[in-house]
């Protein structure tokens, strides 16, 4: 899967795709006029740019995503596992969860996790 890099404006205005999709582009200029005081040049720019690497689309006026926003996240989060901790399940769980204590919960629901996805 491939990993996207956004940068935090990019970001933000692809979560206001995400949560109204499918929308049209004008009622995504309005909406990143009010939530983000872009401009509409602005909008189309971004647009474009994101549309260019592959995470939405804008077809007939219509914007929507070819990658959606859990897949999205999935990905930035393999891609810090993978740049921060040399690809280290283990050392990045140690990382979150610090000093602290997992509740017997968070435990239990680790365990399925991995039972779920261990290999072989």
């Amino acid at each position: 899967m491939n990993t996207y890099e956004l940068a935090p404006a990019e970001a933000k205005f692809a979560e206001l795709i995400w949560n109204s999709e499918p929308i049209s582009s004008g009622e995504l200029v309005k909406l990143s006029e009010k939530e983000m005081k872009w401009k509409k040049s602005t909008t189309y720019t971004v647009l474009k740019k994101l549309c260019r690497k592959g995470v939405f689309k804008n077809e007939d006026s219509i914007v929507s995503a070819l990658i959606k926003k859990d897949e999205f996240y999935a990905g930035q989060s393999r891609s810090l596992v993978k740049s921060a901790f040399g690809g280290s399940l283990p050392k990045f769980l140690a990382a979150f969860i610090g000093g602290g204590r997992l509740s017997a919960k968070q435990a239990e629901e680790l365990k399925k996790l991995i039972d779920e996805y261990r290999e072989g």
